[in-house]
């Protein structure tokens, strides 16, 4: 008797998740905001990021996706949107998958504080919390409406694959929910990535993080 050892299967009933974090978004200039939705920033795609959405379209254009799911952001609309035209798809809306709400940094201004430096930016990796920031959403708020959004698409897909469009730090979340890693340990996946989920009711399999194989060595910054 010999027993090999056992390729992963997706159990029935499970949904496969494929998360793709948004293109580049247009750059942040000092005052000069971006727009906000609902108190978030909400800038467009950059060239970049438009062109990193035609390379996740055709990357997903034969991978067998049944649903797509973006957030009220337009920048994860717009990259989903050739993946889209291709299926012939409508994208469904999931409020509790939007990025973190970054307070008094948001509008651009996160971008500008991490890029000087700012000695807040050090101790928001340093207690792996993004609510050191003023006004932040707490942490634990955070991952609570991340885990309801998941769940969520997991009860409305049984055995089904979907796109899930989304932010990085709601895939960081998402990774540490299911690993019990430090919160912001997967917070960093590049513009256009891939990420694959299995949620089988309360057991989330990671499979894979920042799959950028479908991307041009410039759109990932290498």
């Amino acid at each position: 008797m010999e027993y090999r050892q056992a390729r992963f299967v997706v159990p029935p009933g499970a949904t496969e998740m494929i998360l793709v974090r948004h293109g580049e978004s247009a750059p942040a200039v000092p005052g000069v905001p971006f727009d906000l939705v609902d108190g978030q920033g909400d800038p467009a795609l950059a060239p970049d990021g438009l062109a990193q959405a035609e390379c996740v379209a055709s990357r997903l254009v034969d991978a067998g996706i049944d649903a797509v799911y973006v957030t009220p952001l337009r920048r994860t609309a717009e990259t989903a949107a050739p993946l889209l035209g291709k299926l012939g798809l409508t994208a469904r809306v999931e409020p509790d998958l939007r990025e973190v709400h970054l307070g008094e940094w948001e509008g651009g201004l996160f971008r500008i504080k991490v890029a000087a430096g700012h000695p807040l930016t050090l101790r928001m990796v340093a207690e792996q919390r993004w609510d050191v920031i003023p006004g932040a959403e707490p942490d634990d708020a955070f991952a609570a409406r991340v885990r309801a959004g998941i769940s969520r698409i997991h009860a409305d897909n049984p055995g089904r694959r979907v796109a899930v469009f989304t932010h990085s730090g709601v895939i960081g979340c998402v990774l540490s929910l299911a690993t019990g890693s430090s919160r912001l340990a997967f917070s960093r996946s590049d513009n256009g990535s891939i990420t694959r989920v299995v949620v089988d009711g309360a057991m989330w399999h990671v499979r894979s993080f920042n799959d950028t194989a479908h991307l041009t060595a410039d759109l990932v910054g290498g």
